[in-house]
């Protein structure tokens, strides 16, 4: 009887210690597994930071009082610079450059077309302000009804491939005004519709 007790003692012992075991072993396995979760949330989190910034440097984003990163321009028939129908931004450098992003599928753009032009034909003669018009994402044909449709006489170029518009908007929308000085510093930049000749005006009058 002694022998059979102290016998079911050991087989308790035994249990227990192997239940200890597995407890033990699951607790290891469950923080590793816990390190191992911990280590590939940040291994890609800077992945997504090593990404983000080589696509900003292939892709430079203006920023407010910063130089603008260079684009080329390549203007619509009709709509060109000084009768020039390719250049790059650079290339008005020492003068204030006004670029407003549209497109003619875009109604808010509508609202603010005619102040634009007015606004144009106010310092067009003088030739140290140039506006720019940058098509986004748009058709030849919806293009040219737009521009036929309010007069438009600014240069005016496309951005079938957003090129221009990742540098400028960043795919914030449109319609989106950047107000760039001589030097090709970034100075304004007006989200939305103007709402009045005047407003323009005003922000250009700032920057001469």
């Amino acid at each position: 009887m002694t022998e059979e007790k102290s016998e079911l003692q050991n087989n308790k012992s035994s249990t227990d210690f192997a239940t200890g075991a597995v407890v033990g072993a699951t607790a290891v396995v469950g923080v590793a597994l816990w390190i191992q979760i911990v280590i590939w949330v940040f291994i890609v989190g800077l992945l997504a930071l090593v990404g983000f910034g080589l696509q900003r440097a292939r892709n430079p984003m203006a920023e407010v009082g910063k130089p603008v990163p260079d684009f080329d321009l390549v203007y619509y028939e009709g709509y060109q610079y000084n009768d020039t129908p390719q250049m790059k931004l650079s290339d008005l450098r020492g003068k204030v450059v006004v670029v407003n992003i549209w497109a003619s599928w875009c109604k808010p753009c509508e609202q603010e077309a005619p102040d634009l032009e007015e606004a144009w034909q106010l310092y067009k003669d003088g030739g140290d302000v140039v506006f720019v018009g940058v098509d986004y994402v748009d058709t030849p044909a919806g293009a040219n009804e737009y521009l036929t449709k309010f007069g438009i006489t600014f240069p005016n170029a496309p951005d079938l491939q957003s090129n221009i518009s990742s540098i400028l908007n960043r795919q914030m929308g449109v319609p989106e005004t950047y107000f760039i000085d001589r030097e090709g510093i970034l100075r304004q930049v007006k989200i939305g519709p103007f709402t009045s000749v005047e407003e323009i005006q005003s922000i250009i009058e700032g920057i001469k």
